[in-house]
């Protein structure tokens, strides 16, 4: 506005006035300095045209605000180091960070295989596909880390420069912490911690009792509790990329392959999905036909860590195997008896994750008309996320490409 650009304009002419004084003499300078009339206007912090009231000094003014150029110029002088919102640094690395965040998605649902079950009815934990797992995950945190270190380094617009012209950058350090603590700092933070990491290798050792059982809901828990966020986090950092260069919305081939991508990102979370409900509902089988059987037979028979000769001398006298099978109907498998009948959950690891893709795949293309659910709520429940979700990803592709294509 122009009382914005008139106030820019007073502090140049006090500027040039202080020049003008610290080139005089000091006897010069004070007299002078003494008849300049009080303006309560003028005074500001630690100026020395105002000696009535300390306030802030011009340095520290000047260095409050610059424009993208200048911040380029401060920075090449050896100022502090702050980075442009709508510079190509930010843009450059937004780009570096969504792909960084779209790994972290395809990586997380892979901690839902850890857990298998082998021939002998036991539940058994992948250890080194845990600690592989780990360490991609850790090496993706990193960016998460550093995301959050640069939010604290780059300047934003001022609100108060918004109205006309392209607006000043504010680079006061204090300022642009607190604007991102007071906003997006929390969510950063906890779409950055080592949750799976954390659950994996302190809090799964601590559990003694019941440890199967408590492991895979542990688990699950801290997949799905930080993949929200980090699956949020990604639509206003691909929403900053469009509005910088437009990629994603002048071409509709490259608006149709970002869709493509949740729409196979969802097919791989609800394969990994499925195929732990699946050893949840082996397990669930395995602990009801266990308290037929009494006393002889106990639950942490079911870990494969406890070997024993009285779990040898149950297992081969227990019924537990002709039990815990699809075609008997003492148990009701519904939507997972498919994993049974192909002994998936025994199977090897790339085995188990192309057949878990391709069934989500599968059955999200078919909005999940051919799934034959029992009478549990959880697994009806699961069925209709696969439903609704398909419906909506396929109105998203539709609409996008729809969009793109109007003139």
């Amino acid at each position: 506005s122009l009382l914005h650009y008139h106030s820019r304009f007073q502090n140049d002419l006090e500027v040039q006035q202080l020049k003008a004084i610290s080139l005089e003499s000091p006897s010069t300078a004070s007299k002078n300095h003494s008849k300049l009339p009080h303006d309560p206007r003028k005074c500001r912090l630690g100026s020395r045209v105002c000696p009535e009231r300390p306030c802030r000094s011009i340095r520290d003014r000047v260095l409050s605000r610059a424009f993208s150029e200048e911040l380029e110029s401060l920075m090449h002088s050896g100022g502090h180091l702050f980075f442009d919102p709508r510079g190509r640094v930010i843009h450059l690395w937004n780009k570096i960070f969504l792909t960084a965040c779209l790994l972290s998605l395809f990586v997380d649902p892979l901690f839902l295989y850890l857990t298998g079950t082998q021939q002998n009815m036991c539940i058994e934990f992948k250890h080194s596909l845990a600690l592989m797992l780990s360490v991609i995950r850790s090496l993706l945190d990193v960016f998460y880390a550093a995301h959050i270190c640069l939010r604290f380094r780059t300047a934003f617009i001022a609100p108060s420069s918004r109205v006309f012209g392209r607006g000043e950058l504010v680079i006061q350090p204090y300022k642009i912490a607190m604007r991102y603590l007071s906003r997006t700092f929390w969510f950063d933070l906890i779409t950055a911690l080592p949750l799976p990491q954390f659950v994996i290798w302190v809090v799964v050792p601590m559990l003694k009792e019941s440890a199967t059982a408590n492991r895979k809901d542990i688990l699950r828990f801290s997949i799905i509790f930080q993949y929200l966020p980090r699956l949020f986090q990604i639509f206003p950092l691909t929403r900053q990329i469009v509005m910088a260069t437009g990629a994603m919305t002048e071409n509709a081939w490259a608006s149709a392959a970002y869709n493509l991508i949740l729409y196979m990102l969802a097919s791989h979370v609800l394969g990994a999905l499925w195929y732990l409900f699946s050893v949840q509902r082996q397990e669930a089988c395995w602990r009801e036909a266990c308290n037929l059987e009494g006393p002889m037979c106990r639950t942490e028979f079911f870990d494969c860590n406890t070997v024993s000769s009285n779990r040898t001398i149950w297992y081969e006298l227990s019924n537990i195997t002709r039990l815990c099978t699809p075609d008997n109907s003492f148990y009701q498998f519904g939507i997972y008896a498919e994993a049974f009948n192909y002994k998936l959950t025994t199977s090897a690891f790339t085995q188990k994750y192309f057949y878990c893709f391709w069934w989500g795949l599968k059955n999200l293309s078919c909005l999940g008309q051919n799934l034959a659910t029992s009478l549990y709520i959880g697994e009806i429940s699961f069925a209709i996320v696969i439903g609704v979700l398909g419906l909506v990803l396929f109105a998203l592709l539709i609409g996008n490409i729809r969009i793109s294509k109007r003139p």
